[in-house]
């Protein structure tokens, strides 16, 4: 029987939370900042309008504010984490849009303050696979020797006609390369993958995690997919009425998910938390904590834990 079960939380898969609680001892809570950059699948460099379920303000639109200093947006944060976790530390996580998008030295500027800050243990920076230059990939290994840092890198989805139908304009083989790339700078990987894309069926949901779960990543985020108003999304989903996972369908397949996952990727997360204002659907994903429930629920159904099933 895995060992993360005996966690505080009583999880049958290895959750952030119990990753940072052994490591540093105390609650390590994200800071989300957002250096108001933007990305390379927007801007004409490799594509337009960006992937269809991005809003108008773009990945980790729920972060900092863009126009505000960054000292500023870390504290107005800090001080609602500190009111929960009155002895917690910090992650500096670089949310928005694609972090290693943009001027060099302008990134290198705000990641080195952001880790000078008190109390900041590690940085998160979220990029896409093709927006890392050579001359970065140097400097990120520079910043792994100064602080916990993590690479978070949008895959989505292994399969090609899905990345070609929500636009994402990243190839398979550039994500492996990326993946390559931060593994001989000993640089931790965290991979986001997307469950419920268009016309996706289980199997391929599956297989993307297969696929994960023989390369060299620290941690994976499983998402729901989620409609937003306003996207192109949108658009397609009311022309073509495609099937939007309910939500014991979704956690039965992140259930197998995490039995084929080794047991020592760190789950960052399993659900999404959509703003019910910007929703279109589905609306269960609203109800994050019932969703975390079932997925527990059907963890100890199944008597099974993360691992049980994985491949050799």
């Amino acid at each position: 029987m895995s060992s993360f079960i005996y966690s505080d939380s009583n999880k049958r898969y290895h959750t952030l939370d119990y990753y940072y609680k052994n490591k540093y001892g105390c609650k390590i809570a994200k800071i989300s900042l957002n250096l108001g950059l933007t990305c390379p699948n927007k801007d004409g460099t490799v594509g337009y309008g960006g992937c269809i379920y991005c809003s108008k303000l773009g990945s980790g639109e729920y972060g900092g504010d863009p126009v505000k200093p960054l000292k500023e947006q870390f504290e107005s944060v800090k001080k609602v984490m500190i009111r929960k976790w009155p002895e917690c530390k910090f992650i500096a996580y670089f949310q928005a849009n694609t972090n290693t998008y943009g001027n060099l030295d302008y990134l290198v500027k705000n990641w080195e303050e952001a880790i000078s800050y008190p109390n900041v243990v590690g940085i998160n920076i979220s990029t896409r696979p093709d927006s890392i230059t050579d001359e970065c990939y140097d400097y990120l290994e520079k910043l792994n020797k100064k602080t916990d840092l993590i690479v978070e890198l949008g895959l989505q989805t292994i399969h090609d006609k899905t990345s070609k139908l929500i636009n994402r304009c990243c190839s398979l083989e550039t994500f492996n390369n990326c993946v390559k790339e931060l593994n001989k700078r000993n640089i931790k990987v965290l991979v986001h993958i997307i469950n419920g894309l268009p016309y996706e069926t289980k199997e391929d949901m599956i297989e993307t995690v297969k696929y994960l779960n023989k390369l060299d990543i620290w941690g994976i985020k499983i998402h729901m997919l989620h409609i937003l108003k306003d996207t192109a999304l949108e658009q397609l989903y009311n022309k073509e009425h495609f099937h939007v996972l309910d939500k014991k369908e979704y956690v039965d397949i992140v259930c197998d998910q995490l039995e084929l996952l080794r047991e020592e990727i760190v789950i960052n997360r399993i659900t999404g938390d959509p703003s019910i204002d910007d929703l279109v659907e589905p609306f269960w994903l609203t109800k994050k904590f019932c969703v975390l429930n079932d997925i527990d629920k059907e963890m100890v159904r199944r008597d099974s834990y993360q691992g049980i099933k994985k491949e050799a």
